[in-house]
């Protein structure tokens, strides 16, 4: 465990770094869509050097062109699922601290406390992240920006968290010789391999939605 936990923090601290190179960036080059100045750091968090790679490829150019440029159907599937990962990964992160502070167990058992409570706080924040750009591009009508948010990210969320939940489960009960606990670097590190199969998972279920007209490509 210890060798692991030394790997963790390498990679804890390169999502880190990632993240704030994206924020320094964004700052500079803000993006036509607000919510995205927030997603993209966020999705640089789990993709250590990665994030910063596909934030330049395909989420600085927009910045710069100071609005809207036409990508390819899976390049903006791939964007729209970072708008949905940086919902889930906010919820997720401020969910595990609060969880596991608390208590909370579900049947007697810690983990799915900890799924249940990551998948309420991913809801939240994933709904929110829908709706405020649907009130900032005219919506003016709160509870049916919430009803078309619902829409559009639930299916998303979901296989997001399948994705996240399945990792999760099989690092904490198979693959390490027990639970680590949420202020260790292993449990972020392996948080960051949830998420990104969690991204993975999500992928799929965005480019339905895309393809439905149920949710716009990005």
């Amino acid at each position: 465990m210890a060798g692991l936990e030394i790997v963790a923090w390498i990679f804890v601290l390169l999502g880190l770094g990632t993240a704030l190179a994206i924020l320094r960036d964004v700052i500079r080059h803000p993006q036509p869509m607000q919510i995205m100045n927030v997603t993209w750091p966020v999705n640089g968090l789990f993709a250590p050097v990665f994030g910063w790679w596909v934030y330049k490829k395909l989420g600085r150019p927009d910045a710069e062109a100071g609005g809207h440029v036409h990508k390819p159907r899976w390049q903006s599937t791939l964007v729209g699922v970072t708008h949905c990962a940086g919902g889930c990964v906010i919820g997720d992160a401020i969910a595990a601290p609060i969880v596991s502070a608390i208590g909370f167990t579900v049947f007697g058992i810690s983990l799915l406390g900890h799924f249940v409570g990551a998948f309420i706080g991913a809801y939240l924040f994933g709904i929110a992240f829908q709706m405020l750009p649907m009130m900032a591009m005219g919506e003016t009508n709160p509870a049916r920006a919430f009803v078309n948010a619902i829409k559009a990210d639930t299916l998303s969320l979901v296989a997001f968290e399948i994705g996240m939940f399945g990792w999760i489960a099989l690092s904490f009960l198979v693959l390490l010789p027990k639970e680590p606990h949420v202020a260790s670097a292993t449990y972020w590190f392996m948080m960051q391999i949830a998420m990104i199969i969690g991204f993975a998972t999500a992928y799929p279920a965005n480019w339905w939605l895309i393809k439905r007209g149920i949710k716009h490509g990005m």
